[in-house]
């Protein structure tokens, strides 16, 4: 008896120093993870998709932001942590901690980069804009997506997304906001369809950058095709033409329609076909798909260019002629100056 009374008094006492001994390694890994860290200067920091805790601990004390790779592996296995290091590219503060580090790491705060995709650009050219981001990575799929299928905004992403990724981004966007705004448009539009609004909202967005404009610009493409009038819409033209991109003459200046552009007929010329273009002619934003949703009720039937960035609209034919005589000549007066240039 005496002796299991001893037994067990000695299985008591060591299991209190075995409890005194994590305690004091618990608060001796507080008080050492809580240290200030190495670095005198805030630094950058990637933690790469499907890197293991060794490897992150190890590139944080190569780069001197810790002193002690094994430190930091024994913080997160302490905390039951070791795999919820997230991905992406972080701001390590000047003098860090590791428990600052295991805290920012684990929280995924990672640096957003953005790329700003302007409205009114085709596919191609906001391709372009997404191929020379040096941050993305990846290749693009062969084939493009549809014209018209991507919402032009400011996109914020991390460091190892790609560019298919922020493609299908921006074609869920596009889908969104259509499908939002769909169910509040106006009872008698002269389109039945999602993409015919796409469509319409493209040339709307190509006609006009003005914001208070863009409703009056789409109450007279929807008054004309009410009245079964076509379009007459020169950005469409143009897309038949060179698909969107600027024209130039043979001296490599920037020049207006020929008048055998304007003649040609194409799927996408609204001079010369009744109806709509065949497909978009540009990626709209969401306030020109809301215009050709919502647009103004107006009696102007025309509108041109008025040479300060909006435009001039007109009731008659006759008064529309004058503004397109106006237009004409300050085009031509800006094209000479240019050439003198």
């Amino acid at each position: 008896m005496a002796l299991v009374k001893a037994l067990l008094s000695f299985i008591v006492f060591v299991a209190v120093l075995a409890t005194a001994a994590a305690f004091a390694g618990w608060f001796w890994l507080q008080s050492e993870i809580a240290k200030p860290g190495p670095s005198a200067t805030p630094q950058t920091f990637v933690v790469s998709p499907g890197q293991g805790l060794g490897t992150i601990a190890n590139n944080l004390e190569q780069a001197g932001l810790i002193t002690d790779a094994r430190l930091l592996r024994l913080a997160f296995r302490a905390d039951g942590d070791s795999g919820s290091a997230k991905a992406g590219e972080y701001e390590i503060p000047a003098e860090a901690s590791l428990s600052d580090i295991k805290s920012l790491l684990i929280s995924g705060a990672a640096i957003l980069h953005r790329i700003t995709i302007p409205e009114g650009l085709t596919v191609a050219q906001t391709l372009r804009i997404i191929e020379a981001n040096d941050i993305l990575t990846g290749d693009l799929l062969e084939t493009e997506p549809a014209e018209g299928s991507l919402l032009p905004d400011t996109y914020l992403f991390g460091r190892g997304m790609t560019r298919q990724e922020l493609i299908t981004v921006m074609e869920n966007a596009q889908k969104d906001v259509i499908d939002e705004l769909w169910s509040g448009r106006q009872t008698d539009l002269p389109f039945d369809t999602k993409e015919e609004a796409i469509i319409l909202a493209s040339v709307v967005e190509k006609e006009t950058g003005q914001p208070d404009e863009r409703d009056q610009v789409a109450g007279v493409f929807v008054g004309r095709l009410k009245r079964g009038m076509r379009l007459e819409s020169d950005p469409t033209i143009i897309y038949g033409v060179s698909r969107g991109e600027p024209l130039y003459n043979r001296a490599g200046q920037r020049r207006t329609l020929y008048r055998s552009e304007i003649d040609r007929v194409t799927d996408w010329n609204t001079y010369q076909i009744d109806g709509l273009p065949k497909t978009p002619i540009c990626n709209p934003g969401r306030d020109a798909i809301a215009a050709v949703l919502q647009p103004a009720d107006t009696e102007f039937v025309f509108f041109v260019a008025d040479g300060t960035g909006g435009h001039a609209f007109a009731r008659t034919l006759a008064e529309h002629n004058r503004n397109v005589a106006a237009y004409r000549r300050i085009e031509r007066e800006r094209i000479a100056a240019e050439r003198a240039n």
